[in-house]
């Protein structure tokens, strides 16, 4: 078994991205129930590398094959914790199918110990969707993930959590796309099953040949179900912010007939559903401020916070474009031109 393990290692150090493609499917087919924890070291054809971690566990039985991923955007770090935390309570003998987990997709992160840096070279992964096998490091991991663990992933979730600079409500989303309707319901299912409050739904809008520059469209592009969970408020009134993901999670699992963790609580109805989203960007530089919390519900035209010069003269009052409710809010004081400082969730 060890040796196999190195194998498998080794023929993912020394090939290209192009003779990858279909090793984890294969890989899958092959392996006994087990867990291998390895990092892909991805090289392009221009010679660029990238390292990304996963821990591939194969089931006793067959089933389906999940996929989940943290770190694609910013502030990783929470919910990779809820992935290991996941990682060592899994039993593959009890697994019916195979789990793919990305514990965090920008490793490289850690070079700065910073959770809001990004040393790959853009604002998140997330951007570099659908990726090249050319280009830069995001790209190449982006290429790798859209091609390889798409290819063997039945469902696809993205799980994130809150930086240092914002401040989420736990909530769930998924792409209401009607060319895949099959796949479209199991979203609302699976999302159902998760026990969150919230649950949005995005109108999918995506023209042949345009960038999706996002994981969770590009599954959808691909006809592979596919949901992002966002939890936050790990820090306040003692919560330890992997609760809530660790149990979704296993819902979610247990809704798939994958997994069954008899521990974790019937799920909720959700209390709040929306199937659109709103953004409050500031014009330009200034300090941010604002007593509106994530959560809360707001009017159109509600004065939600202003921007103040350095001084702290006000410059600028927001106003929400629409009413909804917080989906999150920056924790940003000095912020920069069409910086994101509210994301509203309602219904049309």
């Amino acid at each position: 078994m060890k040796n196999l393990i190195l194998f498998f290692i080794y023929l993912f150090a020394i090939h290209s991205v192009q003779s990858q493609k279909i090793s984890l499917k294969e890989y899958f087919e092959k392996q006994e129930a087990s867990i291998n924890d390895t990092v892909m070291c991805l090289k392009s054809s221009d010679s660029i590398w990238a390292d990304l971690p996963m821990t591939l566990i194969k089931g006793r039985e067959k089933g389906p094959t999940l996929t989940i991923a943290a770190g694609i955007r910013q502030g990783g770090f929470p919910a990779a914790a809820s992935l290991l935390e996941l990682r060592r309570e899994i039993n593959p003998q009890k697994l019916k199918g195979n789990l793919i987990i990305i514990p965090d997709a920008d490793v490289q992160r850690y070079d700065g110990r910073s959770s809001g840096s990004n040393p790959i070279g853009i604002s998140h992964l997330n951007d570099a969707f659908p990726g090249s096998h050319r280009g830069t490091a995001a790209e190449l991991i982006a290429d790798f993930v859209a091609t390889a663990v798409f290819d063997a992933t039945d469902v696809f979730l993205e799980l994130n959590s809150c930086d240092a600079a914002s401040d989420p409500i736990d909530f769930i989303c998924y792409y209401d796309n009607s060319e895949f309707m099959q796949q479209t319901m199991l979203e609302f299912r699976l999302s159902e099953a998760s026990g969150l409050d919230t649950i949005l739904s995005h109108p999918y809008v995506l023209s042949s040949g345009e960038p999706s520059k996002c994981a969770v469209k590009q599954a959808a592009r691909l006809g592979i179900p596919s949901l992002s969970m966002t939890v936050g408020g790990q820090q306040k009134e003692g919560r330890s912010g992997l609760s809530p993901a660790r149990d979704a999670l296993y819902r979610i699992m247990a809704e798939l007939q994958l997994y069954t963790n008899r521990k974790i609580k019937p799920a909720r109805a959700p209390k709040h559903r929306f199937n659109r989203k709103a953004f409050v960007k500031v014009p330009f530089q200034g300090i941010f401020y604002s007593s509106v919390k994530a959560g809360d519900k707001i009017k159109e035209n509600q004065q939600i916070g202003y921007l103040a010069d350095i001084f702290g003269n006000r410059i600028k009052t927001l106003t929400a474009p629409q009413s909804g409710t917080v989906l999150y809010k920056t924790e940003a004081n000095p912020v920069n031109s069409d910086e994101t400082v509210f994301c509203i969730g309602y219904r049309i």
